[in-house]
């Protein structure tokens, strides 16, 4: 993540605070679909009738006319744990969560993420919790000119970190990210040797990501030691990106 990308999600971050909730400065756009936009780039689209040969290419049950998109060209677990509040609180579904080489030329990703409903409100209501929540679960994304650290954490796991990562849905789910992927590896090693917790997926630069350079692991347990395990991660992460002369920040404000 080179100085000039973090400034340009920061600004993102300033654009955000001061506007309502899933607006930004394209208050003026009048297209129909459009809901709104957030840090990231991310922006948030609604289709009420999906085309039909759409919908049948996209495999969607036929009971779901509406969609609900949202697409990032930085990030992808903050998106998901937004994702993820935004399930618990609508009648919809997640029906794709997809990962791109992005993060406009960083070592990350970008994201697109589908829910689906039978009434359109419902995929309106959904991408704007979505994009509520995005500044907050930035919080635990620390950025540098050397690379990036990100920590997720919920007591809850429900059906977008279930699709997007396999999450046992009800159980407390944890996320550690580093780059490059040596910092990721690391903090890997911490989090599963800190606390009585079970890996759930891994994903290194050729297997699981989109050729990211990062290690990504997520893990479950209760819920004291899936956080206990989270914030080892993230100290022994900042730790190696200091060491290399590097003062990685918070994207907004961290939550743990």
């Amino acid at each position: 993540m080179d100085s000039e990308l973090l400034k340009k999600i920061i600004d993102s971050v300033e654009d955000t605070k001061t506007a309502p909730v899933g607006q930004t400065r394209q208050q003026g756009c009048n297209i129909t679909e459009f809901v709104g936009s957030g840090m990231g780039d991310t922006v948030g689209l609604v289709i009420a009738n999906l085309d039909y040969h759409l919908h049948e290419k996209m495999k969607l049950d036929p009971k779901f006319r509406s969609i609900g998109i949202v697409s990032s060209r930085t990030g992808g677990a903050p998106h998901v744990m937004s994702a993820d509040e935004a399930v618990k609180a609508t009648n919809t579904e997640i029906v794709s969560v997809e990962f791109c080489r992005d993060t406009k030329g960083g070592a990350g990703h970008g994201s697109t993420i589908i829910f689906a409903s039978e009434d359109v409100s419902d995929s309106r209501r959904a991408v704007e919790i979505l994009l509520t929540n995005l500044e907050r679960n930035f919080g635990d994304v620390y950025g540098c000119d050397a690379g990036h650290i990100e920590l997720h954490y919920t007591a809850r796991a429900s059906y977008a970190l279930n699709k997007a990562f396999s999450a046992p849905i009800g159980k407390a789910f944890g996320i550690t990210v580093g780059a490059p992927a040596a910092v990721g590896l690391l903090m890997a090693d911490v989090a599963m040797k800190t606390a009585n917790v079970d890996i759930v997926t891994y994903a290194s630069p050729a297997v699981g990501t989109c050729f990211s350079n990062e290690i990504i692991i997520t893990f479950s347990g209760d819920s004291g030691a899936v956080r206990q395990s989270v914030l080892a991660a993230r100290d022994v992460g900042l730790g190696v990106l200091r060491g290399m002369g590097q003062d990685p920040q918070s994207l907004t404000k961290p939550n743990l």
